[in-house]
């Protein structure tokens, strides 16, 4: 069944109902919105795509996003929504490896994606209002296990892996959070302040499922003073928000004094919470925090920590319990596992594995890396975790050092491979240290080559020209030689430890 069924029902079902906004003014009813996804459909058909094609969004976020997700799903296409924040080289990376037909881009990203050797329509322009007035295309029959997004998601070899999520996957993570993370009330709400090409835009389908309107801040992203305004503005408004943005307005709240306004739900994830904070933000929001764990592989789907137990603060394990990432959504398996895949005991950490109608179907042209996280009919999530009696699920470690910065993934293999690409540098290791705003910050620690003296200018330099500006170091440690095991393996949690201590000289 194909996902854009969610806007034809709501196209005819509430066609008067707003269904879009920009900051505060609605721009289109979800007739609108259902014309404008079925004529751009159209216009993507006649422009060469055909169903099963990828179609790449370069955007940041506005009302364009979501018109052109659907019509992506409305012409059988698949999508491809790109982190904007990332570097050109990334972009071409992806877009050859997507095989991308077409790319969507917001007007701000067309030099990244010139240097990057692609041309895009973009969005506003001339030729952009040309397709979204052809000939509506008929919807276009897709199978529950037919490609809709293809979600890339960093790994531990540095490259961009793209997650085949399947029409089946996105119903799924839709029931979820109709079910265990939110309800959608009439007359609610979504406010896109996080990156609608992840987490954010993913929250689209219980609102367009309900026929509810979907807001996105004339800034485009999260600034605490507009979303006060926007939350007077708008009915029982929700959003997704990494820890880092939810501290952010807990400290603008607890300064100004101000208001909530119609604030329902802040649905946070995507890095860790910590008690303190957490305590803090319902102290200054109130009881409208929800927390969940996912991935890319399983979307916004594998645990969730409700509103209600936020609340328990009578339970014995109440800190327990904040320091955990919720118990398994409905639907979905739970297991934490040793190295060979057999079940741990409550409390002991090992691999977390997760099962369910929202695993993706695989990684894009890569089947070797499909085998390997999907062995056994279970996502092997790469993330360390123990499981209490009552299924609560704490994160311990990352076996893949993901460092999550700002709500966005860091894999230091890929700002290593550009560290050890330079002369001067004959050793790299990236870790991750605690940052009171971002969650986390990126470490580097390097052994100069030999008679190749390097400065962090230099490096920061050859960063800035490869990998996103979010990736790059925040700090450098010049060191004789990295600790390591007998077997030569550098010992991160050293590292970590002395990156830690680095932060309170």
């Amino acid at each position: 069944m194909n996902i854009a069924r969610l806007l034809w029902r709501a196209a005819r079902l509430c066609p008067d109902r707003p269904a879009l906004a920009l900051g505060e003014t609605v721009v289109a009813d979800y007739a609108a919105l259902g014309r404008t996804a079925a004529a751009l459909a159209g216009g993507l058909a006649r422009m060469g795509a055909r169903p099963g094609d990828r179609v790449a969004l370069v955007m940041r976020n506005g009302p364009a996003y979501v018109e052109a997700l659907y019509a992506c799903w409305h012409g059988g296409l698949v999508a491809v929504p790109v982190n904007a924040k990332l570097h050109p080289r990334e972009f071409a990376y992806i877009l050859e490896n997507s095989g991308a037909r077409i790319v969507l881009s917001t007007a701000d990203l067309t030099g990244a994606l010139a240097e990057a050797g692609a041309r895009a329509v973009i969005v506003a322009d001339a030729e952009w209002r040309r397709l979204c007035r052809e000939e509506p295309l008929a919807p276009v029959a897709r199978a529950d296990d037919d490609v809709a997004w293809l979600f890339y998601t960093s790994g531990t070899t540095g490259r961009p892996k793209g997650a085949m999520l399947t029409h089946r996957n996105l119903y799924a993570m839709t029931q979820g959070y109709l079910t265990d993370v939110d309800d959608v009330p009439a007359g609610a709400t979504i406010l896109h302040a996080a990156p609608m090409s992840h987490g954010s835009g993913l929250y689209n389908f219980p609102f367009v499922l309900r026929g509810e309107l979907q807001a996105i801040p004339e800034s485009g992203g999260f600034q605490p003073d507009e979303m006060l305004r926007l939350f007077r503005r708008h009915r029982d408004v929700a959003l997704f928000a990494a820890p880092t943005m939810v501290k952010r307005l807990v400290d603008h709240v607890t300064a100004a004094g101000a208001g909530l306004g119609n604030l329902r739900t802040i649905v946070y994830g995507g890095g860790p919470m910590y008690v303190a904070d957490c305590k803090a933000a319902l102290a200054a929001l109130g009881n409208r925090l929800v927390q969940i764990y996912g991935q890319g592989e399983t979307p916004m789907t594998i645990t969730v920590l409700p509103r209600a137990l936020h609340a328990d603060t009578a339970n014995p394990r109440y800190d327990a319990r904040l320091a955990s990432v919720g118990v398994a959504q409905s639907g979905i398996a739970l297991r934490v596992t040793d190295g060979d895949d057999r079940d741990v005991a409550p409390g002991e950490v090992g691999e977390i594995l997760v099962g369910g109608d929202t695993v993706m179907k695989g990684y894009w042209n890569d089947p070797a890396a499909t085998e390997k996280a999907l062995r056994g009919g279970w996502l092997h999530t790469g993330d360390m975790g123990t499981l209490d009696p009552d299924g609560f699920l704490t994160l311990k470690d990352r076996s893949k050092d993901l460092i999550i910065s700002g709500g966005s993934n860091i894999y230091p293999r890929e700002v290593e491979e550009v560290l050890l690409a330079q002369p001067g540098v004959a050793e790299a290791a990236v870790v991750g240290r605690p940052h009171p705003e971002w969650g986390e910050e990126v470490v580097a620690f390097v052994v100069p080559a030999p008679g190749a003296p390097v400065t962090p200018q230099q490096l920061d330099a050859a960063c800035l020209a490869s990998i996103a500006r979010f990736k790059r170091p925040k700090a450098w440690r010049f060191v004789d030689a990295l600790p390591k095991n007998n077997y030569g393996k550098v010992l991160k949690t050293e590292l970590r430890r002395l990156a830690g201590e680095a932060a309170h000289e």
